[in-house]
């Protein structure tokens, strides 16, 4: 008897953004620290690096739960919009993004004076420390730079594991007891090199019956190792 294809609908992706989804292991252990012990943040503000994919937003959500704060994307504020977003804690994501627009700089820079005259605590999100930014306003300049960084490092294979794990969780994947062992001896060790697997692996797992296997893994590895 022919066995039915399974069809090929991909499912939406719910990132769980709680603390206790968070895996603490010596590569970011120091990092939470920081962002859990807010209320006593040099001058009331903290820069959080890491590559991208580390957790940033991640733990942005969980300073948010913890500090009432509100979360926006540093390109997303505008003149308007500042008064509003002073009125309590914030987070302010990618602001290096905005690095180079000197009336984006300048916007920011009125936002960081206004939260923290306010008596809020401002938290800032980048992949790289402030110095490294390329901010052109030398008064944001030294404000950045007048602010503790915390640092998210590459993971270890503890926190790699886990990375994967709670990636395959997002997508609604329950990937075969011997995948997540595999990918975390032959992989680069890089949050952007699990995202980028987890999400061909989906691809690749959609339609077929035996889901994500150490094999289809394997399969998945070496065509990501291919030159393009």
């Amino acid at each position: 008897m022919t066995q039915p294809k399974q069809l090929a609908l991909p499912l939406p992706k719910r990132a769980a953004l709680g603390r206790e989804d968070f895996y603490v292991t010596t590569a970011n252990a120091l990092a939470v620290a920081q962002i859990e012990s807010w209320q006593i943040w040099p001058a009331r503000k903290m820069v959080l690096a890491g590559p991208s994919g580390a957790g940033k937003t991640h733990l942005a959500h969980v300073w948010a739960a913890l500090s009432g704060a509100r979360i926006v994307e540093a390109t997303d504020i505008t003149p308007e919009t500042v008064p509003d977003l002073a009125q309590s804690s914030l987070c302010v994501e990618n602001a290096e993004d905005i690095a180079g627009n000197a009336q984006a700089e300048e916007i920011l820079f009125h936002l960081h004076n206004m939260v923290l005259a306010n008596g809020h605590a401002l938290l800032l999100t980048g992949t790289r420390p402030p110095n490294l930014w390329g901010l052109t306003l030398p008064d944001l300049q030294s404000r950045m730079m007048g602010a503790q960084t915390a640092t998210l490092a590459e993971p270890d294979d503890d926190l790699l594991a886990a990375l994967l794990l709670k990636l395959f969780a997002d997508r609604q994947i329950m990937p075969a007891p011997d995948v997540i062992p595999y990918l975390t001896r032959h992989m680069p060790r890089s949050y952007r090199a699990a995202q980028d697997i987890v999400d061909a692996l989906d691809e690749a797992a959609m339609g077929r019956t035996k889901g994500v296997s150490r094999p289809l893994a394997a399969a998945v590895l070496e065509a990501l190792e291919q030159p393009r």
